[in-house]
């Protein structure tokens, strides 16, 4: 039988998740007996393996986690070309942004305030150059259409209309 790591709660069934590290985590109701929980995981043993594999699968697929050192140098990068792309498409657009900011940031490559201060990722320059626009554009279009609504898309297709090709590459990346 597969150790697992048990974790009792106010539930009713019994169930089993992989980790992202390949740990079997078996939720129980605070109740269930340990024999029928060692019989549980026992039956369920092809699953835990298959989903096992898709986990070390993933991971393989993963990107290393960049260093300390790897992070400024992408951060100093962005700096460094990002106020020219926001400079020149700010003027296309006749928008203007309150200020510009640059984080290590891994779910989004970036955002609008409400007050219509930029905020980028880092990460966003691992990006190809048309990808990088079509950031800087999406977020210059926030300025005048805070949400993403019909007025909002007709924007950015206006400025950028092959950014549908463009969010692709994005999600290459």
């Amino acid at each position: 039988m597969e150790p697992y790591e048990l974790i009792r709660s106010r539930r009713k069934t019994l169930a089993l998740e992989i980790t992202p590290d390949g740990r079997v985590l078996v939720r129980a109701p605070l109740r269930c007996a340990r024999e029928r929980i060692d019989a549980f995981v026992t039956a369920h043993a092809a699953w835990i393996e298959k989903h096992r594999a898709l986990q070390r699968e993933r991971a393989a697929r993963r990107p290393p986690v960049p260093t300390a050192a790897e992070i400024e140098a992408l951060k100093a990068r962005a700096r460094a070309e990002l106020p020219e792309k926001i400079a020149y498409w700010s003027g296309q657009m006749g928008v203007a942004p309150t200020g510009f900011k640059v984080t290590a940031a891994r779910k989004r490559y970036g955002s609008c305030s409400a007050k219509d201060s930029l905020c980028f990722s880092c990460f966003l320059m691992n990006c190809p150059e048309a990808a990088v626009e079509l950031v800087v554009v999406h977020e210059l279009c926030h300025i005048r259409e805070k949400n993403h609504g019909p007025k909002f898309y007709t924007l950015l297709e206006h400025y950028l209309p092959d950014w549908r090709e463009r969010k692709k590459l994005l999600a290459m990346n």
